[in-house]
């Protein structure tokens, strides 16, 4: 959330103290415009000001003459679509108003790539063991990858999302993860753990917690580094009444032959050269109904794909998402070269 308070003009203050605020916010170059009520009456930049002058206003009128008026803003019970609308129309800063009108948060749209109802659970809790010696001493997600660990990657990341609750399930040196985030409020979120007496596969956890607070859960593995994006598969599994929506992976089969196909006896019925096949593979990235989770057995050993196979033999509609950008699944030596490769490439671009 935006500390939006040096954003903040009466609509009586002079264009020249307007443009002295624009210059305290660089970045931005926005500024909120109130009336005597703190109602919000407008929006004001530069370039609105430009404009200003060229139709005749001069520098001691009030900044009420040059702003714009017709700003976008969404209320308190804005939903994922009214966010993505705004950052479709290239929005810099997204104020939220009460029914009076007035200003209760702004969202800087430059870092919030959404606002997901969500609550998260991370798989933090196996013991790496492809990964080893680097794991003896070191849990596989708190393994550095750039300036931060793997799992802070996926941290941040969902952050961005406008996730603000997450459980992270842990085993293997769990008290490392434990002391790095705490609670969360170092990140201004939530933070649970939920400690494993015994391995519970990559679902099994989910019925460890006593309730969760949102109508889908998102659950994903600890040690993935990945661009995917969680609002694009939360919509769609939304749009589809899906019970879950797994983010996949598209995997590209080159056949270098010409390859018949038959009638299932020795009778040819065609003939496909060199034929390309695309398949997809399971990102472990997941967004599930909560209600879902009912079918998990308590303290149990399940898998997440137990759990599709189950829902889907009900009739229930189990959905794919295929990931656009990078993704790696750092489970040996080789991924984690890859990752640490990628993350220098970003690291420059930026």
């Amino acid at each position: 959330m935006q500390d939006y308070s040096k954003n903040l003009i009466d609509h009586s203050a002079s264009v020249i103290e307007a443009m002295k605020c624009i210059d305290n916010v660089p970045d931005t170059q926005t500024l909120f415009v109130t009336g005597n009520d703190n109602k919000m009456l407008g929006t004001v930049t530069d370039g609105d000001i430009r404009r200003g002058l060229i139709k005749g206003y001069s520098l001691s009128d009030s900044v009420d003459k040059f702003m714009l008026t017709s700003f976008t803003k969404i209320n308190s019970n804005f939903s994922v679509n009214d966010f993505k609308t705004a950052k479709s129309k290239g929005i810099k800063l997204l104020p939220v108003l009460d029914d009076d009108g007035r200003i209760t948060k702004v969202f800087d749209l430059r870092k919030h790539k959404s606002k997901l109802p969500l609550e998260c659970m991370i798989m933090a809790g196996g013991l790496g063991q492809r990964l080893r010696p680097l794991t003896e001493n070191t849990p596989k997600p708190m393994l550095p990858l750039g300036d931060k660990p793997i799992i802070e990657h996926n941290i941040d990341r969902l952050i961005s999302y406008g996730i603000e609750k997450i459980y992270i399930s842990v085993k293997y040196l769990g008290q490392q993860i434990v002391d790095y985030f705490g609670d969360g409020s170092s990140k201004g979120i939530t933070i649970e753990y939920i400690w494993e007496d015994k391995f519970l596969g990559t679902a099994g956890a989910l019925s460890l917690v006593d309730r969760f607070n949102t109508n889908h859960v998102l659950l994903m593995n600890s040690d993935l580094f990945t661009s995917a994006d969680f609002e694009d598969l939360y919509l769609n599994v939304v749009n589809n009444n899906a019970s879950i929506g797994v983010a996949t992976v598209p995997y590209v089969t080159k056949v270098p032959y010409g390859i018949f196909t038959t009638n299932g006896g020795n009778e040819i019925t065609g003939l496909k050269e060199k034929p390309v096949y695309t398949h997809y593979a399971n990102a472990g990235i997941y967004i599930l109904k909560t209600e879902a989770i009912n079918e998990i057995p308590q303290n149990t050993f399940f898998h997440i794909t137990h759990l599709m196979e189950k829902l889907m033999e009900k009739g229930e509609k189990v959905i794919h998402n295929p990931i656009v950008g990078h993704w790696i699944d750092i489970g040996q030596h080789q991924d984690y070269k890859n990752a640490q490769e990628i993350i220098k490439h970003l690291e420059n671009e930026n």
